[in-house]
């Protein structure tokens, strides 16, 4: 038959179970590297781009804003976290 039954991928790959502080931390970093490569690429802008960047930037920068007030309310930021050794934590894992 041409046609078959649809099956889910869920069950070929087994989700893993993550720690939702870990997943959190690295929505955080991944968001940072976005909004430094998009303000640099405003700088080589030209044109109609410049305007893009420009909303691209504002967005990036409100995500992540939202991601470091959901992680203050978590007590992930307590005292401020050095982006430095929660990169070697996101690269460990």
């Amino acid at each position: 038959m041409i046609y078959e039954k649809y099956i889910k991928e869920d069950s070929y790959f087994p989700k893993k179970q993550v720690n939702p502080n870990i997943e959190l931390i690295r929505c955080i970093i991944n968001t940072r590297e976005d909004l430094v490569n998009a303000n640099k690429n405003f700088e080589f802008a030209e044109g109609d781009l410049v305007d893009y960047y420009l909303y691209q930037i504002k967005a990036i920068q409100s995500k992540y804003n939202y991601l470091l007030k959901k992680a203050k309310k978590t007590g992930l930021l307590a005292n401020m976290f050095d982006i430095i050794e929660i990169k070697e934590l996101y690269d460990v894992i």
